[in-house]
């Protein structure tokens, strides 16, 4: 039986306890390690360099973070990984210095961000965490990682994320509203869902939570925020400030 009681429970920092005046930047080192220091669980996202290695990273490119226009899947990690995240002395995170860091102290809810093949970054996060003792939840965007925990591990906690992608520009009318509705969790059975915050309430989200599935959101940003969601939901991640609760 999966334990999602910490899912719904527990207080998890998005990203890491990172900072809106980007001095401890999202997915480092530096904000895990405060995030630990309070306790909190740890939302990160991961993906992969072209070689396979897992890093602790949200976005395809290094620009926003980085400052170098680079594409991730087009880059091995020997190549990026002397680069600083914001100007400061943080550096891209590996998802194995992060599991060594937490160590089982607090659960982890690892968010993947697969911009390639799916499967490399499956497979090389399911190596990377094969002895891994701690807590931890998968989440996804795309149905299709969600579908292959289902298929390979189907006792590790899987979570479909959704919202109604109203600022994708390139994404049609049809992939929006299937992906909003949630129209392939029929197969992939997710454990949880995890929906936008901007996006709540709505008939997707209420159908199923009166079902009795899990549901948390992202990410409440101030504390009527984080309150809303708890008060009609399970849970929700928060960043840039920290819950009275």
């Amino acid at each position: 039986m999966k334990d999602l009681s910490w899912l719904k429970e527990n207080l998890i920092a998005h990203r890491g306890l990172h900072s809106q005046d980007l001095s401890v930047p999202e997915n480092s080192l530096l904000a895990f390690k405060k995030a630990l220091d309070r306790g909190y669980s740890i939302e990160l996202d991961i993906n992969a360099t072209k070689d396979g290695i897992v890093l602790a990273f949200h976005d395809f490119n290094l620009k926003r973070l980085c400052g170098v226009d680079l594409n991730l899947s087009d880059v091995t990690y020997e190549e990026i990984k002397h680069l600083k995240i914001h100007q400061t002395d943080e550096k891209i995170t590996l998802l194995k210095d992060v599991l060594n860091l937490v160590d089982g102290q607090v659960p982890l809810l690892i968010e993947f961000k697969p911009h390639g093949d799916i499967h490399i970054l499956c497979e090389s996060f399911m190596k990377t965490i094969n002895d891994y003792t701690g807590k931890y939840a998968i989440f996804s965007f795309h149905p299709k990682v969600v579908g292959w925990f289902k298929k390979h591990h189907p006792d590790i906690i899987r979570g479909q994320i959704a919202e109604y992608f109203k600022e994708n520009k390139d994404m049609g009318r049809f992939s929006k509203y299937l992906l909003k509705s949630m129209f392939f969790n029929r197969w992939t059975k997710p454990d949880f869902i995890s929906y936008g915050i901007k996006d709540l309430p709505n008939k997707y989200v209420d159908r199923l939570y009166k079902k009795g599935l899990t549901v948390i959101s992202y990410a409440a940003k101030t504390e009527q925020e984080f309150d809303f969601v708890r008060s009609n939901y399970h849970n929700v991640v928060f960043e840039y400030f920290e819950p009275k609760k």
